[in-house]
């Protein structure tokens, strides 16, 4: 047996443990699920974060990893493919383009409001698909999507709590509303199936209200789980850098762009040095995206110590250290919990390590 063949086995088998903790924390989730009829996304949250101590574990390492991410992108895609193009067909085209209105308005909404709030467009759009399609499973889907150097597992927790528990107070409150304002059992399926974030609580507070209200109600909601790929497609083409990148220049942070053999330069944040002929020199981002970049003189002869580490973030841009030389060798542990830095002056050559924060940086 060749070497490349059990290495391969070998690679294989390394994934079996945590597989085998990953299904069996999804069957207690379903089972918890199924007797207190709680939503099983939610159940497999509060199960994952139960567990989470496990993934310190080597051996657990690779089938978790695999769970994590190869599985959940194909659980993403077979949620999308529950709907039919007849299912979709049966709302008619009126009422089509105004789910497709309400999802996007949704999006567009919740990513304006991130911005406006100094959360940042990729917090917005986690936060935005969670409620304009499909709740925790569309906050997951786009958590994948975006990634942990946009997203923080602090930021996708809370997403998903707040929107399991928002979603089980519209499945009590929102039939209730319905009947108030006197809505038929059409225009009450719609409302509901078109509002609630859950699959399973919409339909249930559909079917509350009468059969036809949980038949409309499905076919809404189900059309907008299949709304979920257009709409993650529509976010990496709308927030996508292609040919652009950042960085640190004499006189500030800028974002550069090629365009034909012109190189283009827009400045994104001034920085105000404390002497002349100062300039970036090393930078490095964090897994959600901030970049971290030192200044120094260009002058190294002089040794000044007018250096200093800033963070480039969605707020602007923050001196967080001073008194450098030469900032440089910036870096971060694997887990993006440790950062270092070097000052690597001839007079100083040392290294440094910080707790890292990974939620603010």
């Amino acid at each position: 047996m060749s070497d490349a063949k059990v290495n391969r086995q070998t690679r294989a088998l390394d994934h079996v443990p945590g597989l085998a903790v990953a299904v069996l924390a999804t069957l207690a989730a379903a089972y918890v699920s199924d007797h207190y009829g709680a939503p099983l996304t939610l159940m497999c949250l509060l199960f994952g974060l139960a567990l989470n101590f496990l993934s310190a574990d080597a051996r657990l390492e690779p089938g978790l990893a695999f769970c994590s991410r190869t599985l959940l992108r194909w659980g993403i895609v077979l949620v999308a493919a529950r709907v039919t193009l007849t299912q979709i067909g049966q709302l008619g085209p009126l009422a089509l383009l105004a789910v497709m209105a309400i999802v996007a308005l949704t999006l567009l909404s919740a990513v304006a409001t991130a911005r406006l709030l100094g959360f940042g467009a990729a917090f917005g759009a986690l936060c935005g698909g969670a409620v304009a399609i499909c709740g925790a499973s569309a906050a997951m889907a786009f958590a994948s999507m975006l990634g942990e150097r946009r997203i923080s597992q602090a930021q996708l927790t809370l997403v998903l709590v707040g929107i399991s528990g928002m979603s089980a107070l519209a499945m009590t409150l929102y039939p209730i509303l319905a009947h108030q304002l006197g809505l038929g059992d059409l225009q009450a399926g719609f409302m509901l199936g078109a509002s609630i974030h859950d699959v399973a609580q919409a339909l249930g507070a559909g079917y509350s209200i009468s059969p036809d209200a949980g038949a409309t109600a499905t076919i809404v909601k189900l059309t907008r789980v299949a709304l979920l790929a257009p709409a993650m497609l529509a976010c990496i083409a709308w927030g996508g850098r292609a040919g652009r990148w950042i960085a640190g220049m004499e006189s500030g942070i800028f974002e550069l762009q090629i365009q034909g053999a012109a190189l283009q330069t827009k400045l994104l944040a001034p920085v105000a040095h404390p002497s002349q002929n100062m300039r970036f020199n090393d930078g490095r981002c964090d897994r959600q995206g901030r970049l971290w970049a030192g200044t120094m003189h260009m002058n190294m002869g002089l040794a000044s110590t007018a250096g200093a580490l800033y963070r480039y973030d969605a707020t602007g841009l923050h001196k967080v250290i001073d008194g450098l030389i030469t900032s440089n060798g910036l870096g971060f542990s694997p887990d993006g919990r440790v950062m270092y830095l070097s000052d690597s002056h001839p007079t100083v050559q040392s290294i440094w390590t910080f707790d890292y924060d990974t939620d603010s940086g």
